[in-house]
C-alpha cells in the first residue's frame, strides 16, 4: 500500500474532484445512472466526491493498493466505483486551486470512497470560530476491471439523500450521443445563418427574393429594385433585344433631362449608341470625356437633389453622364440597369417615378405599378 495524499483538503460547495486539470466535471452527469451518490464516476476520467461539509477543510487520505483492501467497517458510509485516469490527475476543489497530485498510472482502477461524520458536518455548515471534529474521508485505488458502482455501507442521512439523487438522475449521454447533439446544434446554427442571410436578402431586394439572374447582376439592378421592384422583375423577364432598347431609350431620356442632347460632341455619341456601333471620341477615353464635360462652357449647368435627399445642388449633367457608358456593356440587361440607375439619379431625389412611368408607357411589356 502506498499513501498518495494525507492531510486536509479544501472543500467547495460540498465537493472534491479527482480529475485531469483543467477538465471540469458536470455534476449532474457525474452521478447519472449510478447506484451511489457519493463517488460520481459516470464521466470518464473524473471522480466527483461528495462531502458533508459545504465549505472548508476536511481530513482526507488517498491510498494506492496492489489489490482490493479489506472493507473497514469503522467508516460510516462506503461506496465503490470504477475509474480510469485520462492523464496526470490531482485531487482539487471546484476552482482547481491548490491541486494535490496523485501518482496514478493510466490503467483501470476500482475505487472505494469511505466517509464518516457527514451528517454532523452538514449540520455545521460553515463553522465560525468553533472547535469541532470535521468529517473525514478515505479514497482507495487498486487495479481492477470496470464494474458497476455499488453502495457498500450507508449510515448517514446525507449519504442516503445523495444516493437517491443519483438513482433518479439519468445516465450521461454516450460519446456518440454527444457527437450527434453537437452535430445537430451545428446544423441548426448553419440553418439559422442561411435563413438570416435569406431574410437579409429579402429585405435588401424589397420584400422577395430575386431570380438568380438578378442576384448575379446585383449592383445597379439592386439599386433600381429598391426604387421599383416590379419594374426590375418585369425587365428581367423581357428578351435581350427589348432590354437593349430599354437601355438606349433610358440613356437618351437621361441626357434630355440633363439638357445634354444638343451638345455638339455628345450628339454623335447618342447616334452611335442608337445604331449599336462603337462610341466616338471623346467617349472612347473615360478621363477625356469627363474632363470635357466638366470644363466645356457649352455644357449646361443645372442641379438635382442627391439620391439620399441630403443635397440639392448636385450637378445634374454629371449624374446623367455615366448612362452613356452602358452602351459598352455586352449584357443587355446589365446595360439597362446601369442606364436606369444613372437616369434615376439625374431625375433627382423622389422623381424616379416620373422616369419609370414614361418607361412603362414606352414599353408596354414593363407595365405595372411600382
Amino acid at each position: 500500500m502506498r499513501v498518495l495524499m494525507s492531510g486536509e483538503a479544501r472543500v467547495e460547495y460540498g465537493h472534491l474532484y479527482v480529475r485531469t486539470w483543467p477538465d471540469l466535471p458536470d455534476l449532474a452527469e457525474s452521478f447519472g445512472g449510478q447506484r451511489n451518490g457519493l463517488c460520481g464516476a459516470a464521466v470518464p476520467g473524473t471522480l466527483s466526491l461528495v462531502t458533508g461539509l459545504a465549505h472548508g477543510c476536511v481530513v482526507f487520505r488517498v491510498e494506492l493498493h496492489d489489490e482490493a483492501p479489506p472493507v473497514d467497517d469503522a467508516w460510516e458510509d462506503i461506496v465503490e466505483a470504477s475509474f480510469r485516469p485520462k492523464g496526470e490527475t490531482a485531487l482539487v476543489g471546484l476552482d482547481g486551486e491548490d491541486p494535490r497530485p496523485l501518482d496514478l498510472d493510466v490503467v483501470d482502477y476500482r475505487v472505494r470512497y469511505s466517509g464518516s461524520r457527514m451528517d454532523e458536518a452538514h449540520r455545521l455548515g460553515i463553522p465560525e470560530g468553533e472547535e469541532f471534529e470535521p468529517d473525514r474521508y478515505l479514497l482507495q485505488f487498486w487495479p481492477g476491471p470496470p464494474e458497476p458502482d455499488r453502495v457498500v455501507k450507508q449510515t448517514s442521512g446525507t449519504a442516503a439523500y445523495w444516493h437517491k439523487v443519483a438513482r433518479e438522475t439519468p445516465p450521461p449521454p454516450t460519446p456518440e450521443e454527444k457527437a450527434e447533439a453537437r452535430r445537430l446544434v451545428q446544423q441548426e446554427r448553419e440553418r439559422a445563418a442561411v435563413e438570416a442571410r435569406r431574410q437579409a436578402e429579402i429585405q435588401e431586394w424589397g420584400g422577395s427574393l430575386p431570380v438568380e439572374r438578378l442576384r448575379q447582376l446585383g449592383g445597379h439592378a439592386l439599386s433600381v429594385a429598391k426604387l421599383d421592384r416590379p419594374l426590375v422583375d418585369a425587365l428581367a423577364e423581357t428578351d435581350p433585344e427589348v432590354q437593349r432598347q430599354v437601355a438606349r431609350w433610358t440613356v437618351r431620356r437621361a441626357y434630355a433631362e440633363a439638357h445634354l442632347t444638343e451638345v455638339d460632341w455628345i450628339a454623335p455619341a447618342l447616334a452611335a449608341m442608337e445604331q449599336g456601333g462603337p462610341l466616338p471620341p471623346p467617349f472612347d477615353d473615360d478621363r477625356r470625356a469627363w474632363n470635357l464635360l466638366l470644363t466645356d462652357e457649352r455644357v449646361p449647368r443645372t442641379t438635382a437633389t442627391s439620391p439620399d435627399g441630403r443635397s440639392d445642388n448636385c450637378l445634374q449633367q454629371a449624374m446623367a453622364f455615366p448612362a452613356m457608358f452602358s452602351a459598352r456593356e455586352p449584357d443587355p440587361l446589365a446595360a439597362a440597369f446601369e442606364a436606369l440607375w444613372s437616369a434615376s439619379v439625374a431625375f433627382g431625389y423622389g422623381r424616379h417615378g416620373v422616369l419609370f412611368a414614361e418607361l412603362r408607357q414606352a414599353f408596354p411589356a414593363l407595365a405595372g405599378e411600382g
